[in-house]
């Protein structure tokens, strides 16, 4: 599954539009190499996420195309 459509489908990233801009505003890595909106990502990949001074990091835990909101936090684990 394309990067831009996992955030936006695990709701980390509420649009897919602004996960493409933060892709390509190098602030994605996928396994600690900077990310394009189309790269391909797998379970067990991690993703880190910097916002300003925050830098988050989930771990793929399951991929789905559609996947209610209440389910959609079972796509990943936050990783400290």
């Amino acid at each position: 599954m394309r990067l831009d459509k996992f955030l936006k489908v695990s709701r980390i990233i509420k649009r897919r539009t602004v996960a493409k801009d933060y892709a390509e505003n190098e602030r994605i890595m996928v396994n600690g190499k900077i990310a394009k909106p189309s790269t391909e990502v797998r379970v067990g990949d991690v993703i880190s996420l910097r916002s300003g001074a925050r830098q988050l990091s989930y771990q793929i835990v399951k991929i789905a195309d559609n996947v209610k909101a209440t389910e959609a936090k079972e796509l990943y684990k936050v990783v400290e």
